[in-house]
């Protein structure tokens, strides 16, 4: 078992029925970096082999979703195609695919996030600090800066997209001992500001628009995630900046870099960093911090 293996018991997958039209597949009942990217392979297999009568396939950290047309095909013959996708994805190992890998500024202790979580003290575990104070505090850091400088050091894997458009799940490419966390509030906020920037467990989230929310907010992102109009250039092809399987660097910014940015959003010229690759998951797992600085490489050289 490696460092980003979950700790559960070994899981037998579990094909369950959703009414007439759906299947749930669970891979796992705890994240891992290993079941998520056994998740995305899966995917990649099941809709690339264009099965008869699946109509949607909706991936998740741990689990899929498919939707079928049950004149078309029955639930057994169906979950007999998965399982055989399941059979081949995992024959294949830690297989390579080609993503990208994307720099996203945000400014950090943001005055908007701030005002907002002010407004929602009674709704968490300590009133008396800040989410950034709390999270510093609960993952062993005494100073907040050393937080932020953690969790951005190294890149996140987007490991699922839904909830509402745009936003992504994105996991910690370090080992699970590693991995920071970021407990829930006790009730959700009822306010959020478009593209806070939050940590959920162990997952780093920007929100794309304002919204309910119950994850830590402690950040901004300069620019948008998602763009319904498609105003901007990154957006011309799609109105979601990050898919599946997508690489995140999520790079701290100051004030006068978030505001320069904001500007060439409103002129309509700002363009992310974006760089192409082929992404090695077996090299990630042998060596992550060797890996993760020639990633790093890779989008800023």
């Amino acid at each position: 078992m490696s460092e980003f293996s979950s700790d559960s018991a070994l899981f037998e997958t579990r094909y369950s029925a959703g009414a007439e039209e759906f299947v749930l597949v669970e891979f796992d009942e705890e994240m891992s970096l290993e079941t998520n990217l056994l998740v995305q392979r899966v995917v990649r297999d099941v809709e690339s082999s264009a099965i008869d009568g699946v109509l949607d396939v909706c991936p998740a950290n741990v689990s899929y979703l498919v939707r079928y047309d049950p004149d078309v095909i029955s639930y057994t013959v169906l979950v007999n195609d998965l399982q055989k996708a399941e059979a081949r994805s995992r024959a294949k190992g830690f297989a390579s695919f080609d993503t990208r890998i994307v720099d996203i500024p945000v400014l950090f202790n943001d005055p908007w996030t701030h005002e907002v979580l002010m407004k929602f003290r009674d709704r968490v575990q300590d009133p008396d600090s800040t989410d950034l104070e709390y999270l510093s505090r609960v993952n062993g850091f005494a100073d907040t800066d050393d937080f932020i400088t953690s969790l951005t050091s190294t890149p996140s894997l987007a490991s699922m997209t839904g909830f509402v458009p745009g936003i992504v799940w994105s996991y910690q490419m370090v080992p699970k001992k590693r991995q920071l966390q970021g407990p829930k509030y006790l009730r959700p906020r009822t306010e959020t500001p478009d593209r806070a920037f939050a940590l959920g467990g162990a997952f780093p989230a920007i929100y794309p628009t304002p919204s309910v929310g119950g994850y830590p907010i402690f950040g901004r992102a300069a620019a948008p995630v998602y763009d319904p109009d498609q105003r901007l250039p990154d957006f011309r092809h799609r109105t979601e900046l990050v898919q599946l399987g997508t690489i995140c660097n999520y790079r701290p910014v100051a004030r006068d870099e978030y505001d320069e940015i904001g500007r060439a959003v409103s002129n309509g010229t700002y363009r992310y960093l974006i760089k192409h690759l082929r992404f090695e998951p077996a090299e990630l797992i042998a060596d992550p911090d060797e890996y993760n600085r020639n990633l790093i490489e890779v989008l800023y050289k």
